[in-house]
């Protein structure tokens, strides 16, 4: 993920320091978010599982959708450092023209702020905080999964 980065400020000759990424507003932080998350959580089902598409698209839905990414946010806020949750509130306070119909509000809100935090650790080249926490919430799916089963 780094490398992708570094070509392309290369390629753009633009180089995004922290100061960079906070200023830039948090639904745009969201918007690459949620394309991270996504192929993590895509990328975490084709190697977990030998299953058609449309099994590992209702696998992701749980992952990716506004109710899973609030009780994820849910779940790991107390791992976040005072400036990471200065970026989830920032996140969450923002004011989108839009609202999907398949979610609460209050998780809407929620999932815009983890969003906006990983887009922010992404953007900050800050991978291995990145990947703590992603690490974390698979854990915590993985203990989720064996209490279903057990």
């Amino acid at each position: 993920m780094k490398e992708l980065l570094e070509r392309l400020e290369k390629r753009l000759n633009k180089k995004f320091d922290e100061f960079d990424v906070r200023m830039i507003h948090p639904l745009v932080l969201a918007y690459i978010g949620d394309t991270i998350y996504d192929l993590f959580v895509r990328t975490y089902l084709v190697m977990a599982y030998d299953a058609p598409v449309s099994q590992l698209h209702v696998k992701a839905i749980n992952f990716v959708r506004a109710k899973g990414q609030a009780d994820t946010l849910r779940h790991i806020e107390n791992l976040l450092t005072r400036e990471e949750l200065d970026i989830v509130r920032r996140g969450r306070n923002a004011k989108s023209a839009t609202m999907p119909r398949n979610a609460a509000v209050a998780d809407y809100r929620l999932a815009t702020g983890f969003e906006s935090l990983l887009g922010y650790l992404y953007l900050t080249g800050k991978e291995e905080r990145l990947f703590e926490i992603m690490d974390y919430i698979l854990e915590s799916a993985k203990e989720g999964e064996k209490g279903e089963r057990g």
